[in-house]
């Protein structure tokens, strides 16, 4: 039994960096027979499972789920915050993009219109979030055994931020993350809200599939700037959500020009075109196309969020208009949207 699970922790996930041992796909050994349960297809899997197995004289037995039969996207059909009704995951295949900046001002825009919002910073790595809603200095309060999440621009949140020393750096390794992240999802009273918006580290790993093995991930909204390098990381981001099975609900173009604060024109700094090339390929949204805005960047230092504190700028607006996009997907496919009526 040991020789044959230490071959088998050789198998790495593909796009991941932990074997099918460690994400709990191996369900039993009955005989010469390994079953597995594996959320996906992928052809890389069977012959790396074939090429251990059979030096041990094995055969594998795999069962895939399949997602029509599932009662949610996730891959174990959990939901450790049952009160929450919609779980929006946002990621990007790479840093600098802006996905935390994007992923406050979707939340605050949801919260504008009339919705119950929770922003869950994810990013264990830099979390932001709180620095971004002037929240850094804020102490967090234990109530009943849970932590009481920060609220600000009515949105309450939850971040390491705000749990762990300032200037800290934070080391995990793959357990101690996934730990972490189930430790924000159970651990914080977040309370009844219409939409639970996740700010994910960038790439595609441990804490995007815990969040997919721990609650039903509603969708998934992909943040690019146009640049070409950026797109090719932000395609492994878009592949990730379908091998995770989690709809998408579209691509956010960021840093799509920049408006000249003096003469108001818009010049594309990095590229133009290139998210909803993007959105193309995978059939899906180009949800918005935000520019930079001075005001951006001074309202991320500040604490002080475009969306809330400059309404009729033009980022404000996208950001609106990408927010109300992504509460019409997640209502329409769960077959809700009646259920709430935002505010336009």
């Amino acid at each position: 039994m040991n020789e044959i699970l230490e071959k088998l922790k050789g198998v790495i996930y593909p796009g991941f960096k932990k074997s099918i041992v460690d994400f709990g796909f191996v369900k039993g050994i009955e005989g010469r027979v390994v079953r597995l349960e594996i959320p996906s297809n992928n052809p890389e899997i069977k012959q790396k499972l074939e090429a251990a197995l059979g030096e041990l004289g094995l055969t594998a037995e795999i069962q895939t789920p399949k997602v029509e039969e599932q009662k949610s996207n996730t891959l174990s059909g959990k939901n450790l915050v049952p009160s929450v009704k919609h779980f929006v995951m946002v990621s990007s295949g790479k840093g600098g993009v802006g996905k935390s900046t994007t992923t406050l001002n979707l939340a605050i825009s949801m919260a504008k219109m009339g919705l119950k919002v929770g922003l869950l910073d994810a990013d264990i790595y830099g979390p932001n979030i709180a620095r971004m809603m002037g929240l850094e200095n804020e102490k967090v309060v234990v109530e009943e055994g849970r932590l009481v999440p920060l609220e600000a621009f009515g949105v309450k949140m939850m971040s390491m931020g705000v749990l762990a020393e300032a200037g800290q750096g934070l080391i995990w390794r793959g357990s101690m993350v996934m730990k972490v992240i189930t430790q924000l999802l159970e651990e914080v009273a977040w309370g009844e809200l219409d939409v639970l918006v996740m700010d994910m580290p960038p790439g595609t790993g441990d804490a995007q599939l815990t969040l997919a093995q721990n609650v039903p991930v509603s969708c998934g909204v992909c943040v690019s700037t146009p640049q070409t390098v950026a797109l090719d990381d932000s395609a492994r981001a878009m592949d990730m959500f379908e091998k995770l099975h989690i709809k998408i609900a579209g691509v956010v173009e960021n840093m799509s020009g920049f408006v000249c604060p003096c003469c108001g024109e818009e010049s594309d700094i990095f590229g133009k075109d290139g998210a909803g090339e993007l959105a193309g390929r995978y059939n899906v949204p180009l949800l918005a196309c935000v520019p930079i805005e001075p005001q951006i960047r001074v309202g991320g230092d500040a604490g002080k969020p475009v969306s809330f504190f400059e309404p009729t700028s033009v980022s404000a607006k996208r950001y609106d208009e990408a927010a109300r996009k992504i509460w019409e997907f997640v209502s329409e496919s769960k077959g809700d949207n009646a259920a709430i009526q935002p505010k336009v």
